[in-house]
């Protein structure tokens, strides 16, 4: 059996003293973040399947956007997706006949659709992000609490440099910690 090549994210206690010098540099931030991203996508995936099996997780990210930005029109949903309208309005198609997205004239201005989530988008949401966090929450326990706290602090910084809204949060009571 082929060995795993090491980690390029190397734990403290086996970090060269050399490399020190190179914690925060621009190529090491990147390649924690695609690991970390690895993990996140395979929890997501998994929380995904459970919940709604034929669900892709672009079609998942939809549901997300629509949930925590609201109702928009198929160019806007497209800017948010980084897709062109007419592969947004594909994936709004889909998701319109599985019954979790609707569409519904602009009050005040009849011509522009609005694509929103139903009832059954927004259960999917739901259900797939509690699958998520006890997933994570997990992982993170195994955290020591000093960590984490830094991790928060740099995830915020992720996020707010990328535009994306907070999740809907919960106490760490909630959580076990």
């Amino acid at each position: 059996m082929p060995k795993r090549a090491p980690s390029a994210v190397e734990t403290p206690q086996h970090r060269k003293p050399h490399a020190e010098a190179a914690v925060g540099s621009a190529d090491e931030v990147v390649t924690a973040v695609l690991t970390a991203s690895r993990l996140l996508v395979s929890v997501s995936a998994r929380s995904l399947a459970a919940v709604e099996e034929a669900l892709t997780l672009p079609q998942f990210r939809m549901l997300v956007v629509l949930d925590s930005r609201g109702a928009m029109n198929i160019s806007r949903l497209g800017e948010h997706l980084d897709v062109i309208p007419s592969t947004a309005m594909r994936m709004v198609d889909r998701l319109v006949a599985a019954g979790m997205l609707g569409r519904e004239p602009r009050p005040d201005n009849r011509r522009e659709i609005l694509i929103d989530l139903t009832a059954k988008g927004r259960g999917v949401v739901r259900e797939a992000t509690e699958r998520r966090r006890t997933e994570i929450a997990r992982i993170v326990g195994a955290m020591p609490a000093a960590q984490r706290t830094a991790l928060v602090r740099a995830l915020q910084a992720f996020t707010d440099a990328g535009d994306e809204p907070p999740a809907p949060g919960r106490s760490s009571a909630d959580v076990g910690w």
